[in-house]
């Protein structure tokens, strides 16, 4: 004989229909990563991504980024323990890092703009910036929503509600990684030729 969880029930179907906002996310990245695959050779005169791109830079970036995972995930770890000050902990050193990896991101793109390489110079351009800033306003918008939820728990603890909320803002932090490991391997690493 089964039971009939009613909080279980709506956690599940939450996730779910989280996993289908993620494919909807996938659909609007996928388009832009078809855009740059066809406007990537179109820099009218001007630079290429072999010309701009500084690879030990980005893997800075991407070090950042993906420690933000692995951190992301210690959290969680400590949220489905319900131990409140190590999911407190774990998620404000995921911000952190989520916020360097911003500001880094921020400051290639000024050095780019400043030296004249802006996304009205060419469709390369444009398309390197379309990409990459919406890959970055999805990192911007995870930040606030963690903060949320930080004050969030620190105020309510950790329930199911907060559980499920935090599981949601998890999955979107991974995905943006994910995302971004393709962008290091399609934008950059193809870019510069390695």
């Amino acid at each position: 004989m089964s039971t009939h969880d009613p909080l279980q029930e709506a956690y599940t179907k939450n996730i779910y229909g989280f996993w289908v906002y993620l494919m909807t996310d996938c659909i609007l990245f996928g388009v832009l990563f078809a855009t740059y695959a066809v406007l990537h050779k179109n820099t009218f005169g001007g630079p290429s991504a072999k010309d701009l791109f500084d690879l030990p830079f980005v893997m800075k970036e991407t070090f950042v980024l993906l420690t933000s995972s692995f951190t992301c995930g210690l959290a969680m770890l400590a949220a489905n323990r319900a131990r409140l000050f190590q999911t407190l902990f774990w998620f404000g050193v995921t911000f952190l890092f989520g916020l360097t990896f911003l500001l880094l991101e921020l400051g290639e793109f000024s050095k780019l703009v400043q030296e004249g390489h802006s996304w009205k110079r060419s469709g390369f351009l444009s398309a390197y910036f379309t990409l990459v800033s919406t890959h970055g306003g999805h990192i911007t918008v995870g930040l606030f929503w963690m903060l949320v939820f930080m004050v969030q728990v620190l105020y309510s603890g950790i329930t199911l509600v907060t559980l499920r909320r935090l599981a949601c803002l998890s999955l979107f932090w991974h995905f943006l990684d994910v995302v971004w490991i393709f962008i290091f391997s399609f934008v950059y690493l193809l870019g510069i030729g390695v």
